[in-house]
């Protein structure tokens, strides 16, 4: 018998709540499967199990809180270690990070102050039960319906906006941590896509819609070729040393509906062709801002990249997301004037930054990266 237990879901995360078992005693599971979904600040995780066993007993319901490391279900394993069982990725996961500062966190629950006396409205009981799904204080709700009734309208209102405070105030906390302790680096380059979005253009007009692909997968191809010749910007800082990544798991900045982003991994980038990783784009992409990302999407990424472009922003120096050590930013595509072999043309060009921990590179090696991405984005067929 072993302990399945409550995954750290990354740095800045202390608490989930189990929203949904997959499984049910006595079911039978293998490594992969998605066996429950946990509530964070962040959104919706699945959870996975990294080895065949049977589930013996739940010990967490639905709808309970539990802090990083609680049992949530008995597992009979075949495995007689029980130093070997645990709910935890793969080798090339981060270890703990170092505690972090503690900051107010709003509870969607919590009960209001005396200086906030609770107040008391009329509410439907199916408004009365979404708030009780949701784990929102009706008392804290102001009503929009008939004589300020509280309609399930008002209470997914709330809901949202609760999730979206604890979201920002989650993300507040890990930059703030991550400015205090690391000591960033910037460059930034600028690279002519011109005739990689023509390639692109031709390419897609021979395929099906389905099949086309997006310049932000070429992107992320090319930062991992990048990668592959400056490999200390690919893992983690940890215990006061680097640990590089086995694999190149590029977390993406995404945002999502409520407000925020996060940034979850497409796992082993150097591995996979362009086709393939755009179906795993789109998909990673839609289940983000659905709310459900997987326990090993998450708490994998060993480097970030972030783009902006589609809000017309040029240049962005991101900040490092702890226990990674870069983050790769690009900007919009600007058409402008651009010298190409001693003549003036208009050329649709990028910009693209780098932050990096200068604790695990430096300025030299940063250089070395961006001068092989913009190499590579300018030969998009070997990508």
């Amino acid at each position: 018998m072993s302990e399945f237990l409550m995954p750290s879901l990354g740095a800045d995360m202390d608490t989930a709540t189990v929203v949904e078992w997959m499984v049910k005693p006595g079911d039978s599971v293998h490594k992969g499967d998605i066996i429950a979904a946990v509530e964070t600040s962040k959104g919706i995780m699945d959870i996975e199990i990294f080895e065949d066993a049977i589930i013996s007993e739940i010990l967490i319901p639905v709808g309970e809180e539990v802090s990083v490391g609680t049992a949530l279900a008995i597992l009979q394993t075949e495995n007689k270690n029980k130093e070997e069982v645990s709910s935890h990725p793969s080798p090339n996961s981060p270890a703990p990070v170092p505690p972090k500062p503690e900051i107010e966190k709003i509870q969607p629950g919590t009960v209001p102050t005396k200086a906030e006396a609770p107040r008391t409205s009329q509410i439907s009981p199916a408004a009365r039960q979404k708030a009780k799904a949701l784990q929102v204080n009706i008392d804290r709700i102001h009503g929009t319906g008939h004589k300020g009734a509280i309609t399930v309208k008002d209470v997914k209102n709330a809901a949202t906006k609760t999730d979206h405070q604890m979201m920002r105030q989650t993300i507040a906390a890990a930059m703030t941590r991550s400015k205090q302790e690391i000591p960033h680096y910037y460059l930034s380059s600028t690279i002519d896509l011109t005739d990689t979005l023509a390639w692109l253009a031709s390419r897609n007009t021979e395929h099906p819609i389905t099949e086309r692909l997006v310049y932000a997968v070429l992107l992320i191809k090319a930062v991992a070729g990048a990668l592959a010749k400056v490999p200390e910007l690919n893992g983690f800082w940890i215990d006061d040393a680097f640990k590089p990544s086995s694999s190149i798991n590029i977390g993406m900045a995404i945002s999502i509906r409520q407000g925020g982003l996060v940034a979850p991994a497409l796992h082993d980038v150097q591995d996979k062709n362009i086709d393939l990783l755009m179906a795993e784009f789109r998909d990673l992409v839609t289940r983000a801002r659905r709310g459900r990302i997987r326990q090993s999407e998450f708490i994998t990424p060993s480097i970030t990249v972030s783009s902006i472009g589609e809000q017309g922003v040029e240049t962005i120096y991101s900040i490092i997301y702890p226990p990674q050590v870069a983050i790769v930013s690009f900007g919009a595509i600007i058409e402008r004037p651009w010298s190409v072999n001693g003549r003036i043309e208009s050329r649709q060009l990028i910009k693209v930054s780098l932050s990096a921990d200068h604790r695990a590179s430096d300025g030299h090696r940063g250089a070395l990266f961006l001068n092989t991405l913009s190499s590579l984005l300018q030969d998009p067929e070997k990508l």
